[in-house]
């Protein structure tokens, strides 16, 4: 990763990590290396990441980051605080979307949250001047196919989730939302 992407990693985590618990049980989608879990420190309890670009596992005394795609790879028991998609979402076909949003619900503790931060639609045109110019890696921009940021409320759908915030940033160019889980089955 280069400096800009790390710059604008960083923004979306610090908008993550307000919405987390002081301590926190966390489930990290697209976990990388494991960045989250480090700007946690040592509110980090516990720590499950997934990495479709990882070629092997990582484990330390907090976390665990596996290979894979959510919701194939997932921890096996429930009852976490949080999950974050920092960047995921608008990588996911919409026809694995719901079984998402499902196992969200399923690992969750009633009033647990999802956070999820996805780009506005310029953010692509962007993205690809700044690839071209060789000044981010841009990550996996082929796998963008036009998400909106307003399809973020029909995935994490009530009666499973209620919408907590939505908020704007990075310009208006970002987009962040957090849902908590209903106690509702």
């Amino acid at each position: 990763m280069r400096a800009i992407d790390r710059l604008l990693q960083r923004w979306r985590m610090r908008r993550a990590m307000a919405w987390l618990p002081p301590r926190v049980r966390l489930i990290d989608i697209g976990a990388h290396e494991g960045e989250l879990f480090h700007a946690l420190g040592a509110r980090l309890v516990e720590g499950f990441g997934i990495e479709p670009l990882r070629p092997q596992p990582i484990q330390t005394q907090t976390y665990q980051i596996v290979p894979g795609f959510f919701p194939a790879a997932r921890p096996a028991n429930g009852g976490w605080d949080g999950i974050t998609m920092l960047a995921v979402l608008e990588h996911v076909p919409a026809a694995e979307q719901p079984s998402l949003a499902a196992a969200c619900h399923d690992l969750l503790r009633p009033g647990g949250r999802v956070i999820v931060t996805v780009p506005a639609p310029a953010v692509d045109v962007i993205l690809v001047a700044l690839k071209l110019l060789r000044l981010i890696d841009g990550m996996s921009l082929e796998e963008h196919y036009g998400f909106k940021p307003s399809d973020v409320r029909r995935i994490f759908v009530s009666p499973l989730f209620r919408l907590v915030a939505h908020r704007r940033f990075q310009l208006g160019l970002n987009h962040l939302y957090v849902f908590e889980r209903s106690a509702k089955e």
